[in-house]
């Protein structure tokens, strides 16, 4: 039985998502690539990586965003993201977290923040209404129309849904005919189904490129007025994503501009579940994916300094009941 050392974050949210970003007491992960001090962090600190993303220390859905030094000499500082399941490759909300915390610290101002993150660098940019755009990583879509047959659940019958994989920094599977309202009341039910297409693309070997999992599922829905569209986003560990989802948003622009639905530069209004709004728009790159652009606003909500006493049964944080099932 071991105490860890305590940390000191502060907590935001995201048009409705909380990003905890963790600063004095985090580790020491050297030096070189994020993937591989990313392996570190897991490896040698995964107990304090859990903690500070899971009951009792954390809300649901909370994704812990690690500044570091960057390895890309040209970026102007590397981050490290998880959440309850593990890590994530690049989190758009989580960036936008990540460049409101700097600015509530004094650290930058209104102007182009290069942040480096395991899957790319990325562009952030800070403006004078404390808005945050996010130029985030080349974006893509792999397949088109897949059908993905779930089982009778509850007495009901077999059916199959179809849906897109595409990439917006994690991959994701976004589907269409799922026949469920995306709205708070139903939060439920969509979780249920996210969950059953999630096990149905494993089942079925519905994979990303290099066979990576495909481990968000968005099911996609009708906007309230003023918006073009709205999502609700199953995320790793469960749990969903309160806001648009900036990389969901991505890997859906990628699937709009591959359609021909949505033209370059013009602005998409993306709705969360919550009816919280990004805006985004792309333009085309020569190798033929797009390079997206997530705008959005984080909101500081508190600083705290997290303590793990060595007889603290839930001091690694609690397990939880969720993830990739």
């Amino acid at each position: 039985m071991r105490a860890m050392d305590p940390v000191h974050v502060i907590d935001s949210h995201t048009e409705g998502e909380p990003t905890r970003v963790v600063l004095e007491g985090a580790p020491d992960l050297g030096v070189g690539p994020l993937p591989e001090r990313m392996r570190r962090l897991l490896a040698h600190h995964g107990g304090l990586a859990s903690a500070v993303t899971r009951e009792p220390r954390a809300a649901e859905a909370t994704v812990a965003a690690w500044p570091v030094q960057p390895h890309d000499p040209d970026a102007d500082v590397g981050v490290l993201f998880t959440n309850a399941a593990g890590p994530l490759g690049m989190c758009g909300h989580g960036t936008i977290g990540l460049i409101a915390t700097l600015a509530h610290l004094g650290r930058i101002g209104p102007g182009v923040v290069r942040v480096e993150t395991p899957v790319g660098t990325v562009r952030a940019r800070l403006e004078a209404d404390d808005r945050v755009a996010v130029a985030n990583v080349p974006s893509r879509r792999t397949r088109a129309g897949v059908a993905v047959a779930l089982p009778g659940t509850w007495g009901d019958a077999p059916r199959t849904v179809h849906g897109d994989v595409a990439w917006g920094g994690n991959w994701f599977f976004l589907c269409r005919d799922h026949g469920l309202p995306v709205r708070p009341a139903a939060v439920p039910d969509l979780t249920a189904e996210a969950r059953r297409i999630r096990r149905a693309l494993a089942a079925a070997g519905v994979v990303g490129d290099d066979g990576a999992e495909i481990d968000h599922v968005e099911l996609t829905g009708a906007p309230s007025g003023g918006a073009d569209g709205r999502g609700f986003v199953l995320c790793p560990d469960g749990s969903y994503d309160r806001s648009p989802c900036g990389t969901g948003t991505s890997a859906l622009l990628a699937c709009l501009a591959a359609d021909g639905a949505l033209e370059e530069g013009t602005t998409w209004i993306q709705e969360s579940v919550l009816g919280t709004r990004f805006e985004a728009w792309y333009r085309r790159r020569e190798d033929g994916t797009v390079a997206p652009t997530i705008r959005g606003r984080a909101w500081i909500t508190a600083e705290a300094t997290l303590r793990f006493d060595a007889t603290d049964p839930l001091r690694r944080g609690a397990p939880r009941s969720g993830g990739r099932a």
